[in-house]
């Protein structure tokens, strides 16, 4: 062990022993347990590493990975980010209007993606739920901040962006160039099924504000009361809420939501550890009170779990699909003493059983999960051109199925 090493962890042992006797004298080191502790054996980790790996490690390198590491295994949708990173998030945060449309989280050390939003650049690229990116603007995100991933696919609108994809079913990593644009929030589609059976699918489910800040739109949950006044009116006698690939909204949109099919019960609360208990309570006036089916899967997040959740707790509503993805949450950014800041969730959405739906998801009674996408590798061989055959929606089957009953 050379002098370096060994100032190191004298230094570090001497912290650590003061922290534990102050620890100690405040009666908060006695559980074996505690935060200390861990501390403790980070830091032998730490000096193993440097004494006995093959190589003199880069500690920069190793700290960012277990930081990232850290967040990841309490919250996928955290991030850390140092100095730099969090003065560009602020400066651009808001400002960069052209985007891919991907919601992203962390996965595996690399950045997931939820869903990409109906009709934007990444979802006309094919890029779904499951898919992993390798790489942005040719930075591998292994370790990267979930934040700054996000930011780096944001810009100028026209202007594209480099990615590389790890694909459901397909071996190699695929690169691909986006477009950046700005995303239109696509209508409520509604229509008449056989039956009298009505279908309602939001693609998001954003406030008014959000949408065109410089126009009158009604939020979508006010689209989904006028569509189903509509249907109402044509003779619909059940109801089908399509919540697939649904990830976009503030969560306060899924209670609003949810209030559309309740006249009593607790929709969901939102309570942390510096976070006061707020309830969400349904009001006394719904809007449809006849049957209701509701589609989820694993797009499906944040606000449509909320309203998903909300329903099925009060047995309003038979669910039908895959488990959501889970992601409900209020997140903050934290500055830290070096400039950096921790962006993490400081408090969560429950169903009124007490489940945080970012921690479980909801998972319907009637599970049905959707068949993997087939992804061709680039090597394999063209088949024969066939008539193309309309893939069956199977989800949707099986909800017209309980909506018939």
């Amino acid at each position: 062990m050379n002098r370096r090493t060994k100032l190191m962890v004298v230094l570090s042992s001497t912290f650590l022993v003061a922290v534990l006797l102050l620890g100690t004298v405040l009666g908060r080191s006695a559980s074996p347990d505690g935060p200390y502790r861990h501390l403790a054996v980070y830091t032998e980790v730490l000096s193993r590493i440097k004494s006995e790996y093959v190589e003199e490690p880069d500690l920069k390198s190793v700290t960012l990975g277990a930081l990232n590491g850290l967040l990841e295994s309490i919250d996928p949708f955290a991030s850390y980010l140092n100095s730099d990173q969090y003065k560009e998030y602020q400066k651009n945060r808001g400002t960069l209007k052209g985007e891919v449309g991907l919601v992203l989280a962390k996965r595996y050390g690399y950045i997931g993606i939820v869903t990409a939003v109906p009709g934007s650049p990444g979802a006309r690229a094919g890029l779904t739920t499951g898919d992993m990116l390798e790489s942005i603007r040719g930075v591998a995100t292994r370790d990267m901040p979930l934040a700054y991933a996000d930011l780096l696919l944001h810009g100028v609108p026209g202007t594209t962006v480099e990615i590389s994809v790890l694909r459901i079913r397909r071996p190699e990593p695929q690169k691909l160039t986006l477009t950046r644009a700005l995303l239109t929030d696509p209508p409520v589609a509604a229509k008449m099924l056989p039956n009298q059976i009505g279908y309602i699918r939001p693609e998001t489910l954003v406030p008014a504000n959000n949408i065109r800040p410089e126009a009158l739109v009604p939020s979508k949950v006010k689209q989904v009361a006028a569509a189903i006044a509509d249907l109402e009116k044509k003779g619909a006698s059940s109801l089908i809420l399509d919540l697939r690939h649904n990830a976009v909204g503030d969560p306060e949109q899924g209670v609003a939501l949810a209030d559309l099919f309740l006249d009593k019960g607790k929709i969901t609360y939102l309570q942390g550890q510096r976070h006061a208990r707020k309830d969400f309570d349904a009001d006394p006036a719904s809007v449809w009170n006849k049957k209701l089916v509701v589609i989820v899967n694993r797009g499906t997040a944040g606000a449509a779990e909320v309203a998903s959740a909300g329903l099925l707790a009060n047995k309003r509503a038979e669910l039908v699909g895959e488990r959501s993805y889970g992601d409900a949450a209020v997140r903050r950014a934290v500055g830290m003493e070096d400039g950096g800041a921790i962006i993490l969730s400081v408090a969560k959405y429950y169903t009124p059983e007490g489940k945080a739906i970012q921690d479980t998801g909801v998972t319907p009674p009637n599970l049905v999960n959707e068949p993997e996408p087939r992804v061709e590798s680039e090597e394999e061989e063209a088949p024969a051109p066939e008539p193309a055959k309309p893939e069956e929606d199977i989800l949707l089957k099986k909800a017209i199925e309980i909506a018939s009953k």
